[in-house]
């Protein structure tokens, strides 16, 4: 199993109104403490044996919005990694990016760089739905920044979808659809909107100038997605992720696969050797635990071997081809009692067990979260 790395740049420009992610808006002074603090966690985690002597083997700059940050830090954090952690040849380095803080010569920059992979943060291609979730910019701008993006040299290019958005309708995402697939991208990502405690449009909703996602239309909107893109030749290879054959995201396997990644950043989350670990949410904090030679832990848990089958199987029943039956294989009594959650969900229709693998349903896949409460 690989190992990857996921770097949290906590930027955007402005908050969207569904996003409940930990996040600064862009300031000079935060992106240097950031950065001051970023290469300081970097380099106490290559003097300490967190990865011994592996490489790594994907690199994910997540966000916010990493590409508020300048080319030149971008490429100056990969280039830190590289000396203080190690990189393969043949790695995956994917940059999330929103279509407005883009442009040719940073583009070309990053690829010239070594990121090879880009995300781009679309949610809709209806100008309209993009201002119900506080985005004042243009699918216009999307469409410009993938020709830019492959211009300057990325052959893999992601598109982030949402439905289910305020006044969203199942002809305008079909329309998203198609417009999206026009892009000609090797991967797209589609995301049921979930109305998170504390955003904008939680606030919206409970002030009654919004209204709660729509399950049935989202079902439908699911189905709708999954019709189009299958006959355009994208497989489904998670719940939520779609690709052309050969483009799925390397990275996010490691996490369905139960690999090994190490996160850094603020708020950012590492599960490795069975050990989970995450940061603090809170840039003042990252930066004064550093500054004073400690690594900024917020919480850290050992799993045991049971705990950690458990996740394996949670994980990996979000991917299509679901896990193998034998990632269970503790003691007597352990089995007994995951073989009769397994009962129960197949039995509920949620699962299906082969010869060799368990997956999700269709009915599954909607209820997964309510599968994976059962399973853990």
């Amino acid at each position: 199993m690989g190992l990857g790395l996921y770097i949290h740049v906590p930027f955007c420009l402005s908050r969207c109104a569904f996003c409940a992610f930990y996040l600064e808006i862009h300031r000079d002074d935060r992106v240097a403490a950031y950065l001051d603090g970023l290469s300081r966690e970097i380099r106490l985690h290559a003097k300490g044996t967190t990865l011994g002597t592996r490489r790594l083997e994907t690199v994910y700059f997540g966000g916010g919005t990493p590409t508020t940050l300048l080319p030149g830090q971008l490429s100056q954090i990969l280039d830190e990694v590289r000396a203080s952690l190690g990189v393969t040849e043949s790695s995956e380095i994917t940059i999330e990016a929103h279509p407005d803080t883009v442009d040719r010569e940073g583009l070309r920059h990053l690829a010239a760089a070594g990121f090879n992979r880009i995300s781009f943060g679309v949610q809709s291609m209806d100008d309209g739905e993009l201002l119900q979730i506080g985005r004042r910019t243009s699918s216009n701008r999307t469409r410009l920044a993938v020709d830019l993006a492959r211009d300057a040299g990325f052959r893999s290019v992601s598109l982030d979808l949402i439905y289910g958005i305020p006044e969203q309708t199942l002809a305008s995402w079909q329309s998203t659809l198609d417009n999206a697939l026009a892009l000609a991208p090797t991967h797209l990502s589609c995301y049921a909107l979930t109305i998170e405690e504390g955003t904008g449009l939680s606030t919206a909703i409970k002030r009654g100038d919004a209204c709660e996602p729509d399950t049935r239309l989202q079902n439908d909107m699911e189905d709708e997605a999954d019709a189009r893109l299958s006959a355009a030749g994208f497989e489904r290879y998670e719940i939520s992720n779609y690709c052309r054959p050969g483009f799925a995201c390397r990275h996010n396997l490691l996490y369905w696969e139960a690999g090994d990644y190490l996160g850094l950043g603020p708020s950012a989350q590492s599960y490795v050797a069975g050990r989970r670990f995450g940061n603090v949410a809170d840039l003042g904090l990252y930066q004064r635990s550093l500054l004073s030679g400690r690594l900024p832990l917020d919480a850290e848990e050992n799993l045991t071997p049971r705990q950690q089958r458990r996740e394996a199987l949670v994980f990996g029943l979000r991917l299509s081809s679901g896990v193998r039956r034998d990632v269970f294989c503790g003691d007597e009594t352990q089995r007994e009692s995951d073989e009769d959650a397994l009962s129960d969900l197949m039995h509920a229709g949620l699962l299906e067990m082969g010869a060799e693998r368990i997956r999700l349903t269709p009915a599954g896949r909607r209820l997964a979260d309510s599968v994976a409460v059962r399973l853990l």
